[in-house]
């Protein structure tokens, strides 16, 4: 038996599809291609981590929620060819914090304005793996 759809069910079981392949409209984009991240992104608590990442260059920006004025970042990055850069801007756009991933330690941005702060995560002809977090300082 041939069970034939109108396209307009087509088109929307297809749009249902999408949408669950992209994660539902969330607020941080899918990653760029040449990267797989492993990203937590909660309120307050943002982290971010690949485990090996090949002679990539490109650009990836998330949007995270930040209760507070400052944040604390750790950084635990290897970095064996290129440059990986961590900047962040509070809510107002205002940069808090700019470093270079192949600075290991923990860090406090500067202080800036409370709600959604953006994460750009640079990457230049960049191999290694990456690891971060990001958390609200209290």
């Amino acid at each position: 038996m041939r069970v034939l759809t109108s396209p307009r069910v087509w088109t929307a079981g297809m749009l249902a599809v999408g949408l669950a392949i992209t994660g539902c409209g969330s607020d941080s984009p899918t990653a760029p291609p040449g990267i797989q991240p492993q990203i937590a992104n909660l309120p307050d608590d943002f982290s971010y981590q690949i485990t090996a990442v090949t002679n990539y260059t490109g650009t990836a920006l998330y949007t995270w929620q930040n209760t507070g004025i400052a944040a604390n970042v750790n950084q635990a990055t290897t970095v064996s060819a290129g440059t990986i850069t961590l900047q962040i801007t509070d809510a107002g756009g205002t940069q808090v914090y700019s470093r270079s991933l192949s600075d290991n330690g923990t860090f406090i941005t500067g202080n800036g304005t409370t709600g959604n702060w953006h994460l750009r995560v640079t990457y230049t002809g960049a191999s290694g793996t990456v690891n971060f977090r990001v958390q609200k300082k209290t």
